[in-house]
């Protein structure tokens, strides 16, 4: 569980959270839309507060001139506040880099300085993907494509602050959907008490998903036993079409994004549906701070996908499927008509925001941390 952090209930009050800064357990969740490609994009209208006052793009530099690639993740240290993210050594697209350029591709910087605090896990990884760090400020990564000569990839590994490998889940180079095997998996998250999950299938929103495709939820003991799992790809609740971002709330809600159907799912720890929310988007990352504050990060809608909404992030409440903030995207250009908005998302404790970028094109490198600051008003 992440320490508590600064409520945007207090930060905007009275702008964004008039009665939604309170969770009410018990409830019985709303009924799924008949239609939810119907439902607007509340980003449309323009109303909506945006937090940030600044934009900081090209926020961390990585070490020796070396340009970032593209990133999909983000999260903070709840030990001293700091930012883990990681670079796929200098690749773009789903091919990656790190698996030829055996180069460090987790870093740590100093959440105000950006300077480089650690890095670690050259030649482990062939396209990191989720990233978590947990209460004893260990580094969790997923590993979502393998080499094809099943030497490394699908696989999570599980790190000490200062690199140690301490857990490895999964069979590496070996695609799979057998208990202790993974199929391109998504993101990583530990629960209170230590249990893992594992979300996984990140081809399952394809429409035509390749043999074997899987979109599922894996959890295991602290210690890396398998001990269930749930989900298949399809829509309804319970299923996914890719879930490619995790997030736990202060109940021990597991909120997924399940990015191909547009939504969120809520689950408790035994893989029971309770809810779903429609109105953050096509969702790559999500965030909850320690006030239950909801960050869903949008890197794709646009209108082949998800028409007539916005990327960029939308910001909400746990206890409710309503957007009350939202931060746009930025540079946005005749080459990049829906701007940047990363795919991986996560607020520091002064209520600052990160957002973990892909490049302009899958041609060329150039992502890395975008920095939103906070408005202080």
């Amino acid at each position: 569980m992440r320490k508590p952090m600064v409520s945007w209930c207090l930060v905007l009050s009275g702008l964004l959270w008039a009665g939604a800064c309170a969770y009410e357990g018990g409830e019985e969740p709303d009924a799924a839309p008949a239609d939810p490609t119907a439902i607007a994009d509340p980003a449309m209208a323009g109303d909506l507060p945006n937090p940030a006052t600044e934009v900081m793009a090209d926020w961390a530099d990585l070490p020796d001139g070396r340009e970032w690639g593209s990133t999909a993740g983000v999260d903070i240290d709840p030990n001293d506040g700091h930012i883990w993210a990681y670079d796929r050594c200098g690749g773009v697209g789903l091919a990656g880099g790190c698996a030829e350029n055996l180069v460090d591709p987790i870093f740590k910087f100093h959440r105000e300085t950006g300077e480089i605090l650690a890095s670690f896990g050259a030649g482990l990884f062939v396209l990191p993907h989720g990233i978590h760090v947990d209460a004893e400020s260990n580094v969790w990564v997923t590993d979502s494509q393998g080499t094809q000569d099943g030497t490394k990839g699908h696989q999570v590994i599980k790190f000490s602050p200062e690199g140690e490998v301490l857990l490895t889940l999964g069979q590496a180079g070996t695609r799979g959907s057998e208990p202790g095997q993974f199929n391109e998996p998504c993101d990583v998250i530990t629960a209170p008490n230590g249990d893992i999950f594992v979300s996984d299938g990140h081809s399952g929103q394809n429409a035509n998903p390749p043999e074997g495709s899987t979109g599922r939820i894996i959890k295991f003991s602290p210690e890396g036993e398998y001990i269930m799992e749930w989900g298949q790809i399809g829509d309804g609740p319970g299923e996914f079409r890719t879930p490619h971002g995790m997030a736990f709330d202060s109940q021990g809600r597991l909120f997924v994004a399940d990015r191909g159907n547009h939504r969120i799912q809520i689950f408790d720890q035994d893989g029971n549906h309770l809810d779903s929310y429609y109105q953050f988007s096509r969702i790559s990352g999500l965030f909850i701070d320690g006030d239950d504050n909801l960050y869903a990060i949008d890197s794709e809608s646009n209108p082949g996908n998800h028409e007539g909404w916005m990327t960029g992030i939308r910001i909400g409440h746990a206890s409710e499927d309503r957007v009350t903030a939202f931060i746009p995207p930025h540079a946005v250009s005749e080459e990049r008509p829906h701007g940047f908005a990363g795919e991986g998302v996560a607020a520091d404790g002064d209520g600052n925001v990160y957002a973990a970028e892909g490049p302009i094109s899958l041609a060329a490198a150039g992502g890395g941390l975008t920095k939103y600051v906070r408005n202080e008003q």
